[in-house]
């Protein structure tokens, strides 16, 4: 069973860094000496293995599984259940049989948090997931362009109608600024997230800038210290913390 603070991570659509918020936030939270857990339920798009690093799957011990560890970070995916990313074609009874798996028969221990990363969307796996942990706390994540927070606000509808309290938005791709450079370019747009949080009685609780990859870092989805974004996740992650304590 799952223990301590569930912190789902929802996005109307996908590509706006949904599971690169759930994975750093995650490793930020262990780097604060929490004890943390993250669920990928991004059946159909699971990516939380190959950001992690992670290229084995997890043990059992007495018909219970054991979760991998990478980063300091208990881990379960469905990433770890398909072979040679195969496709998925399940239906819904099958999609809820593996969540309430995931719920309810790995070894997970005592948690601080949990962060789970969402399907992007309304759909059956996250009805199941609201389901089955109804105390969750969401986080919302889109870009600043209008149409992605027109589309995210359907998701954060499906958050209050379901009783959900909000942690807040978190804006990705919030804007690029060149290093060594004042000007800040918003090369997709301004204002969005600012008028999504209003919409939902939120508040915006962290703007995440694009930065150019580094080619010689050999897992450039978990910002190491040193990186613009690694200080925004911790910030975030201290935010969160602070907000639940």
């Amino acid at each position: 069973m799952l223990s301590g603070n569930v912190i789902s991570v929802i996005s109307g659509k996908g590509g706006v860094g949904k599971s690169t918020v759930s994975a750093n936030l995650a490793v930020s939270l262990s780097k604060m000496g929490k004890e943390v857990a993250l669920i990928d339920f991004d059946i159909y798009g699971s990516s939380i293995p190959s950001m992690m690093n992670i290229s084995h799957g997890p043990k059992s011990m007495n018909n219970r599984i054991i979760p991998v560890e990478s980063h300091g970070v208990k881990v379960m995916s469905m990433g770890f259940i398909v072979k040679n990313n195969d496709p998925v074609v399940w239906r819904g009874p099958m999609l809820g049989k593996v969540i309430n798996q995931f719920i309810n028969d790995v070894i997970w221990g005592d948690l601080d948090y949990v962060i789970i990363d969402m399907p992007p969307g309304t759909g059956d796996v996250a009805m199941d997931v609201n389901r089955l942990i109804p105390n969750s706390q969401q986080i919302l994540v889109t870009t600043p362009h209008p149409t992605s927070s027109h589309v995210a606000e359907r998701a954060g509808k499906m958050a209050h109608n379901n009783n959900h309290k909000f942690v807040g938005i978190v804006e990705n791709m919030s804007y690029f600024q060149p290093p060594d450079h004042n000007q800040k370019y918003y090369i997709f747009g301004k204002g969005g997230s600012e008028q999504l949080a209003s919409k939902l009685g939120t508040e915006l609780i962290a703007r995440l800038p694009i930065i150019a990859p580094n080619e010689k870092d050999f897992e450039p989805s978990i910002y190491k210290k040193g990186n613009l974004l690694h200080d925004k996740y911790m910030e975030l992650a201290d935010r969160l913390d602070s907000s639940i304590a």
